[in-house]
């Protein structure tokens, strides 16, 4: 195998996890942004980072306008709400709300258990392995497209 193969078997994830995404989109009735702002917004609590309005913006390429328009759509259909931040009463923090997470969960997590049950074929150092390339691969991406 070669290194090529490699991209190509990465882009070929990549389209097949886009179809996805783009199913739970159509069937909630949510534009492709909608999904990704959800997703980071996840991923941001995840990490146990507070998700404002400008790190949105920031993180999906929008402007200021258009992070706006993003975060009233997902106010309105219920799945994020605005918070004053605990640390900094003058900054709004953006959180996920349980029912989108049920939303979430309820679509996407059949396919996390396939993929957990993928994982668990491979041993420790072999995740080791994987989780490193698929970080390294990830930052690549991200330098190549913040250039």
């Amino acid at each position: 195998m070669t290194n090529d193969d490699l991209v190509h078997r990465l882009r070929s994830l990549t389209v097949e996890l886009d179809v996805f995404g783009a199913g739970f989109a159509a069937r909630n009735g949510l534009h492709a942004t909608d999904v990704r702002a959800l997703i980071a917004l996840l991923d941001r609590d995840r990490a146990g980072a507070v998700a404002s309005p400008g790190w949105l913006a920031g993180h999906l390429g929008l402007n200021s306008a258009s992070t706006t328009a993003l975060i009233d759509r997902l106010e309105s259909k219920g799945l994020v709400d605005r918070r004053r931040d605990d640390s900094d009463r003058r900054r709004v923090a953006l959180h996920v709300t349980d029912a989108a997470q049920e939303m979430g969960w309820t679509f996407f997590g059949p396919l996390i258990d396939q993929v957990i049950a993928v994982a668990d074929g491979f041993s420790d150092d072999e995740l080791t392995t994987i989780r490193t390339f698929l970080d390294q691969v990830t930052a690549a991406v991200a330098g190549v497209r913040t250039r």
